[in-house]
């Protein structure tokens, strides 16, 4: 079986959430997860906190420099990820139609490199 992330984006200026609208997502986040869990699709998962809470390493040059804020400047972030297990992409992308619609923001499907 291949492994998938499913990456969730939050996009920059889009409608905040309301608490009510929050407490859905959570509700349903849970149950695909289950869902994952129950059908043996479910390897790990998390949400994150914001990007302003981020914290980037860079070495260059054998020096090393630490910095506040998220990598990068753009409208899209990474609010959350799934890694799941699927027989196939079309298998994956079937999970990410559901973990997306359950979490209310854009998912990416990007396959794992495989092990030599």
């Amino acid at each position: 079986m291949k492994q998938y992330m499913l990456s969730v984006h939050s996009v920059e200026g889009a409608p905040t959430p309301t608490d009510e609208e929050m407490q859905t997502a959570f509700a349903q986040v849970d149950k695909i997860n289950n869902e994952l869990r129950t059908a043996g699709a479910w390897v790990f998962g998390g949400g994150l906190l914001p990007p302003d809470s981020a914290t980037v390493v860079r070495v260059d040059s054998g020096s090393t420099t630490v910095t506040d804020g998220p990598f990068a400047e753009t409208k899209e972030q990474l609010g959350g990820f799934w890694v799941i297990r699927c027989e196939d992409l079309d298998q994956a992308l079937a999970w990410a139609g559901k973990c997306a619609q359950a979490c209310m923001n854009p998912v990416e499907v990007r396959p794992f490199q495989d092990e030599d």
